[in-house]
């Protein structure tokens, strides 16, 4: 979907530094996410992508830095009480509860507002109605679900709370291509459906830029280039920071 380029961020790490002990992890990470923004966070390993995620959605606190929600300094606020803001996650590797149904796991993702089982439940019919294949296994155990059926889940499960910003955590890890190919087309489908702005953590930069407005590329904590991502796509630079260093 268009973005407004003069639109307030949603969310906004500013100058953000976290340490694990002694070791810095985050080195002043700035990044924005407007309202119905795609935003990639590229970068190899240990390059502070994760850290990145988690500091946005307050399971990490910076030493250094704020981070911002519509504008108002959340650095302190608890992860329940982001998620009370529009924020949700989307876990590395999915997690969804393999031992409880479909339909249970989307009522464990409206939790956070208490509100009435009727409420959730049309919510949930909602859902049912955007992701089919969610809804002809809904009695089934989330377990039994294909990785790709287990992440459409785990998506499902984050618009429970009708957040306004997903944060996305690799979400085409481990999945066949056929499925990472589904995965990105549902990103795609999610942002324009429901207007929703993403955050999306990814290892595999061309997947990554290919859906998204803006990228970002970590390398040992530091952003080292950022910009449209149609033009992070054919920047030579992106590449060689994977590889250790910067063009």
């Amino acid at each position: 979907m268009a973005v407004d380029e003069n639109a307030a961020p949603i969310l906004e790490l500013d100058g953000v530094s976290v340490y694990y002990g002694r070791s810095r992890a985050l080195d002043e990470v700035s990044i924005r996410v407007r309202p119905g923004e795609i935003v990639s966070l590229l970068g190899g390993n240990a390059s502070g992508k994760s850290t990145t995620m988690k500091t946005a959605l307050g399971l990490l606190t910076p030493v250094t830095g704020r981070v911002l929600i519509d504008g108002e300094d959340a650095t302190a606020v608890a992860p329940a009480g982001r998620i009370k803001a529009g924020l949700a996650s989307v876990p590395e590797a999915r997690r969804v509860f393999p031992e409880m149904t479909v339909e249970e796991n989307l009522y464990v993702g409206g939790y956070v507002h208490r509100e009435r089982r009727s409420v959730l439940a049309d919510r949930a019919a909602e859902l049912f109605d955007h992701f089919p294949r969610l809804a002809e296994r809904r009695g089934q155990h989330a377990g039994t679900l294909s990785g790709g059926e287990q992440q459409m889940l785990a998506f499902a499960r984050a618009l429970m709370s009708r957040p306004r910003l997903i944060c996305m955590d690799e979400p085409t890890m481990g999945l066949s291509p056929l499925f990472v190919d589904r995965v990105l087309d549902e990103i795609v489908r999610l942002n324009e459906r429901f207007g929703l702005a993403i955050l999306i953590v990814e290892q595999q930069a061309e997947l990554a830029l290919s859906i998204a407005h803006t990228g970002n590329v970590l390398v040992g904590g530091q952003i080292v280039l950022d910009g449209e991502a149609s033009d992070l796509l054919g920047n030579p630079a992106v590449r060689e920071a994977y590889l250790g260093k910067v063009a």
